[in-house]
């Protein structure tokens, strides 16, 4: 959680710029659904792009946002046609953080009772893989944001890090839960209590990002949705579920789970598919079955 007024702080403190990228040169096929602070595309038929729009605020994250980010996830999640999602920001911020101005106000008994930030989980429900193509800043809810994504893809200039001891508070959506089991307990421990920032390429290093790509980082994400969505989905989705179980569970029943996962993809008609395929020595053509 970072508002627009803390990243500015982070500049005065003597942070640069992140360096503009050149815009993605994808092809646009815009959703007939309209959004006020997001915009929903399909760069390619199998891939719907969600882009954080709210420019003058540094993608700050808000309720109305979320709600909207939800629901075109959701639409995407029971399109048949999308095997992938990408998210993204700007090149200046994927998301400085949450809206300061929407909290700044509030009780404990309000927060309490209403489960604020509750709904910011939901993107995690989704089943489909979806990439975070990060430029800039991701802040505070920008960086948990990120992390509620199933692949992490960071330009040179993405910054990451958990600014909330700076506003008296800690993280609410995962920057406690998420980045430790990403980075491991005393790095995430620094990160949260020093509220330092933490570069694309120290995060490369320690595994909080896939990778660090050079060029346009959307247009690569989308290349990699779309090769995720030429693969059974079936297999994509279980796949998702069993690499999520091993942050959930102990590895004994992490295991089961696998294992219980990969048999029962024999009950599919793409594992019968997939397997014909390779012993005639073709590719397969998945009925998502």
């Amino acid at each position: 959680m970072l508002a627009a007024t803390t990243f500015r702080n982070t500049l005065r403190a003597g942070t640069a710029l992140p360096r503009l990228q050149a815009a993605s040169t994808l092809p646009r096929l815009y959703s007939t659904q309209t959004y006020q602070n997001i915009l929903v595309s399909r760069p390619d038929p199998s891939v719907t792009l969600i882009t954080l729009n709210r420019p003058k605020a540094l993608n700050a994250l808000n309720s109305a946002l979320f709600h909207e980010l939800n629901a075109a996830a959701k639409e995407a999640d029971e399109d048949d046609a999308v095997g992938a999602i990408v998210l993204t920001g700007s090149d200046k911020a994927f998301a400085a953080g949450a809206d300061i101005k929407e909290m700044k106000d509030k009780e404990f008994a309000r927060a309490y009772k209403e489960n604020f930030l509750g709904h910011w989980t939901e993107l995690t429900r989704v089943k489909k893989p979806i990439i975070a193509a990060v430029s800039g800043y991701a802040l505070g809810g920008g960086a948990e944001l990120a992390m509620m994504c199933d692949i992490i893809l960071a330009s040179g200039t993405a910054n990451f890090g958990q600014p909330e001891i700076n506003l008296g508070v800690i993280p609410g959506a995962g920057g406690t839960q998420r980045l430790t089991r990403a980075l491991g307990k005393s790095l995430s421990m620094e990160l949260n209590l020093t509220g330092r920032n933490l570069s694309a390429q120290e995060a490369a290093q320690h595994g909080l990002v896939s990778r660090v790509v050079e060029g346009n980082v959307v247009d690569e994400a989308v290349k990699v949705a779309v090769t995720i969505a030429k693969k059974g989905r079936v297999a994509s989705q279980a796949a998702k579920e069993a690499v999520n179980a091993a942050f959930e569970l102990p590895l004994n029943e992490g295991l089961r789970i696998e294992r219980r996962l990969f048999q029962s993809m024999f009950a599919t008609k793409d594992q019968k598919e997939g397997m014909a395929a390779f012993a005639e020595k073709r590719k397969p053509n998945w009925s998502h079955e």
